[in-house]
């Protein structure tokens, strides 16, 4: 089963959709995350889970 790193950060209500949107995708392209889960809340802040797969590296002989 894989393992992942998870990291988790809030965005508050005044960034707009188009600056979480460039925020995710640097993420996603020079770290390697992946969105696992986005909620916002009624006040208008979001709060965003990203992942990574975590690869080990097996000794060979």
């Amino acid at each position: 089963m894989a393992e992942y790193e998870l990291q988790q950060f809030e965005v508050s209500r005044t960034e707009s959709r188009g600056a979480v949107r460039r925020l995710l995708t640097e993420h996603a392209e020079y770290g390697g995350w992946e969105l696992a889960r986005l909620r916002r809340y009624p006040d208008g802040t979001r709060r965003v889970w990203l992942r990574r797969r975590i690869i080990k590296v097996m000794r060979t002989f």
